[in-house]
């Protein structure tokens, strides 16, 4: 196929270059399609590094404050609770799935700058919001759901950034390039609870800046230092991207003339109907493999905070530093996908994953005959002798109670949760969790095939942002009511059920490219 680029010569040069274009035919050895194919080429994968560096900072942005949002969340507003906090967390996502389909659209119709940047900017004034929380007299806990869910709403665009990437790349550097990019955003979730635990030397009291009302502490901090990565996303993306779309065989499919701002529109060679069915099945599976990952993010902290009697402080520290060694570990396994992928396929590759995402979670269920420390409350007789009270903070008013909350009845009955099983589990998520999701996006896309993704990109995002939104929320409905015991039996459950679905559709979770030459054949026949 051919591929037409449009350029606007100065007037001085129009008479050389029309003499050069007439005499292509008979010298085609002095053609320039190649450098210009190569500068082409180059443009295109700095977009698409520049799309990797805003999934990054997408990532950094919403980790950096995952770890403090409880503790800050009660330090604002004592009348918080933990089924609050599931609202809290689900805020971000439920911003999130309700932008991801019109910044989808937005970006099929009109430069993919334009979303961006309006997205970016929504999320440097959102996290400058939730610094500001602590303001208000009160309802300080509803100005923080407002906060995150502007915050959530701003980073719709990861639709907008795995549709470009997925248009920008052919079939055969498609897994690569989304690994690439899970790669990248894996480290966001390394350097954004690094920061955050760095961030928590500064103490829950700070600097005040009283010009501006504003108090810096370990909680506001983060956001500042997310409003300042968004300020150079935006620049990069003003700066430096560019369109391009190429098919499954890499051939340009639409070339902008970016001096007159013109679209030359290139047919792809291949047509057919995307499979529906599979389009259906890879949001369902990516749905679940958002859910299960929200669900651990959400209760880390305080479940940690329970079963091994951590305090605010340390509690995000410790967590931090787990969910950045988490962030690492996913680095090295998306190095490992990028490689056993060519080998094995995408998909055995997601089926591998939801197994040992299974195992995480059947590793956390409690056992044993120890008991958690219960957190100190008016309990004058305690009968059961399991139970072991954490110190009464009456006898020291500085004292912060830990423990687990005499509130949850569960914490009477319930084996503790062993440290070394939490790690345990850790490391298990931290292997199935990328995978998954690094497979099941990388196989949806192949499955859309080389037409507009903007939309379809969008209700995936929308997908695994509604799994944001009602996974914190029932577990902090179940884990407070329940406790662990049901909370992650029931996750277990859904894991399986996803294993079952994947294994019952599998055939049908083919690129469109090979389902179409499939269908050719057949109809050739």
């Amino acid at each position: 196929m051919t591929v037409v680029t449009s350029f606007n010569f100065p007037s001085g040069f129009k008479s050389l270059t029309m003499s050069l274009l007439e005499s292509e035919e008979s010298t085609p050895l002095l053609r320039d399609d190649n450098a210009r194919d190569n500068d082409a080429d180059r443009s295109r994968w700095r977009s698409i590094r520049v799309m990797y560096f805003t999934m990054f900072l997408s990532s950094v942005g919403f980790t950096i404050v995952i770890t403090s949002i409880w503790p800050y969340l009660k330090n604002i507003d004592d009348t918080a609770d933990t089924s609050f906090l599931g609202w809290v967390v689900a805020a971000y996502s439920l911003g999130q799935m309700v932008a991801s389909p019109l910044f989808g659209l937005w970006s099929n119709h009109r430069p993919r700058q334009e979303p961006l940047v309006c997205s970016i900017f929504i999320n440097i004034s959102a996290n400058i919001y939730y610094t500001y929380v602590y303001l208000p007299s009160s309802h300080n806990k509803i100005h923080m759901l407002l906060a995150r869910t502007l915050v959530g709403f701003g980073a719709g665009n990861v639709a907008v950034v795995r549709s470009y990437v997925a248009g920008a790349t052919s079939l055969k550097e498609r897994t690569s390039a989304m690994a690439n990019m899970s790669a990248c955003q894996a480290l966001g979730f390394i350097l954004g609870p690094a920061l955050q635990a760095a961030l928590s030397f500064i103490g829950e009291t700070g600097i005040s800046v009283n010009a501006i009302k504003l108090q810096i502490n370990m909680y506001t901090a983060p956001a500042l230092l997310a409003v300042c990565f968004g300020v150079i996303n935006i620049l990069l993306v003003v700066l430096v991207l560019r369109e391009h779309d190429v098919d499954d065989h890499g051939r340009e499919i639409r070339v902008i003339n970016y001096t007159s701002e013109e679209q030359v529109p290139v047919v792809p060679e291949v047509e057919g109907d995307i499979d529906q069915i599979a389009v259906l099945t890879s949001n369902i599976l990516f749905f679940i493999i958002l859910f299960i990952f929200a669900v651990f993010e959400t209760i880390s902290t305080p479940l940690s905070m329970d079963m091994f009697a951590w305090t605010r402080t340390n509690a995000v520290l410790y967590n931090g530093i787990i969910l950045a060694a988490i962030g690492f570990e996913s680095v090295l396994v998306f190095l490992v996908v990028k490689v056993v992928s060519a080998w094995v396929g995408d998909r055995p590759l997601l089926l591998g994953g939801l197994i040992v995402i299974f195992a995480g979670f059947f590793m956390l269920l409690p056992w044993g005959s120890q008991y958690p420390k219960i957190q100190w409350a008016d309990l004058q007789n305690n009968t059961m002798p399991a139970v072991r009270l954490a110190p009464n903070p009456a006898s020291n008013s500085s004292l912060e109670p830990t423990g687990c909350p005499s509130e949850q009845t569960w914490c009477l009955f319930t084996p503790v949760i062993y440290l070394a099983q939490y790690i345990t589990s850790d490391i298990l998520i931290g292997v199935g969790y990328p995978t998954c999701n690094v497979m099941s996006y990388t196989l949806y896309s192949k499955i859309l095939g080389p037409k507009p993704q903007g939309v379809y990109m969008g209700w995936l995002t929308a997908s695994g942002s509604g799994a944001r939104t009602l996974g914190p929320v029932f577990v902090s409905y179940v884990y407070t009511i329940l406790g662990p015991r049901w909370a992650f039996s029931i996750i277990c459950i859904i894991v399986l059920a996803a294993i079952i679905l994947l294994i019952a559709m599998y055939k049908r979770l083919i690129a469109f490219s090979v389902r179409y030459g499939r269908l050719e054949e057949c109809q050739n026949n």
